[in-house]
């Protein structure tokens, strides 16, 4: 990303009204303390709307294709409301993958969070996962912590997080370089709804979402002993949107010629 492109970070958002500044203005910046608590906050509601309604589906039916349709349109409605609410304080990364490739493309001469914010954003992010299982599993009568035991180990899973970690930054990354954030409430929920079904992981895409879920012994659930797998994998996958979002939105060079006359 160059300079004049929005940072994907200020913005899975500029789709949720905020004003803008004037051109050549420098805007305002939130303080890293609200953006850390939009983060925590948004990961945790995130995790939450996850895992209650994957519980609430299995208490509600057996059949696990309509347990999966429930829980993908709450998260992909839930999540979509998360992003324009808290996409003008922090960007509403609620993921890791999302605020490291952030901060690499700062480093890289775009605009994007600095070292300091994104060490401060991914804590509040595992720490907002962790506290949205755990109260998913309160609402629903569970024991606060109910480590899973869902497995998913095997290398299909693990080949589908990293499609759909790579397709979700390819996303929000492409997004910015062609300056089309206004669309990415909309945009990335449906991606998110729609890997839900096309990848065999069911689409964790997010570090600290894959940690919370570890709390968790429902139908959204991932064991302990997979976590480490699942979440090298979504890092390959956002190493990989990266670098098609390089070879895909590369700047122009120069005007195209008017043909002669």
């Amino acid at each position: 990303m160059t300079a004049t492109h929005e940072s994907a970070a200020e913005s899975v958002m500029a789709a949720a009204g905020e004003p803008q500044p004037a051109p050549g203005a420098t805007p305002p910046r939130t303080p890293l303390t609200s953006r850390a608590a939009a983060e925590l906050v948004g990961t945790a509601a995130l995790v939450a709307i996850v895992v209650g309604s994957g519980i609430q589906a299995t208490e509600l039916t057996r059949d696990v294709g309509v347990q999966l349709l429930a829980n993908s349109l709450a998260t992909v409605f839930g999540l979509g409301v998360l992003i324009v609410l808290l996409g003008p304080v922090s960007g509403a990364h609620f993921n890791p993958a999302v605020t490291l490739a952030d901060w690499w493309t700062a480093r890289r001469g775009g605009a994007g969070v600095t070292t300091r914010e994104a060490a401060v954003y991914v804590p509040a992010q595992i720490v907002g996962a962790i506290a949205g299982a755990v109260l998913a599993n309160a609402m629903f009568d569970a024991p606060p912590v109910t480590w899973s035991t869902h497995d998913r180990s095997a290398g299909h899973l693990l080949l589908g997080e990293v499609v759909a970690t790579a397709g979700l930054i390819l996303l929000i990354f492409g997004l910015a370089r062609t300056d089309r954030l206004r669309f990415a409430p909309v945009a990335v929920a449906s991606y998110i709804g729609a890997a839900y079904w096309f990848t065999s992981s069911t689409s964790f895409a997010n570090p600290a979402v894959t940690i919370g879920r570890t709390f968790t012994d429902s139908f959204a659930g991932i064991a302990p002993g997979s976590l480490a797998a699942f979440i090298g994998m979504q890092l390959v996958g956002a190493v990989v949107g990266l670098a098609l979002v390089a070879l895909i939105f590369m700047p122009g060079r120069a005007a195209v010629e008017q043909p002669a006359r």
